[in-house]
């Protein structure tokens, strides 16, 4: 950032004089010195074009927010199968134990 900053400012020292700016369906002008339209102008190119990118990710981030629904749906059922396999197999254990012994008759 510090060279782009010190070329920024060597630039609006170096271009100091003014501009006179039109808008075409807009019957007035503006006289503006060079840096500061060349800056406007960089300015508003960073923010569309970031608003640009913003607008095109918009499907990837609702595609994210509904895998992450999945799987917190996932986790939940994951989790409830657990805690039922759990009672399962602590059933399986209470049988066991009372169930008699078996003797081998030989």
């Amino acid at each position: 950032m510090v060279p782009v900053a010190l070329g920024g400012i060597s630039f609006a020292v170096s271009n100091r004089d003014g501009v006179t700016v039109g808008l075409w369906p807009v019957p007035f002008t503006l006289e503006a010195p060079l840096f500061a339209v060349v800056l406007l102008a960089v300015v508003g190119g960073a923010v569309a074009g970031a608003l640009a990118a913003w607008i095109s990710a918009g499907k990837t981030r609702a595609r994210a927010r509904a895998n992450a629904r999945r799987a917190e749906a996932a986790e939940r059922e994951l989790s409830t199968l657990r805690q039922q396999l759990g009672e399962v197999a602590a059933g399986d254990a209470a049988a066991d134990r009372t169930l008699p012994a078996s003797t081998d008759a030989a």
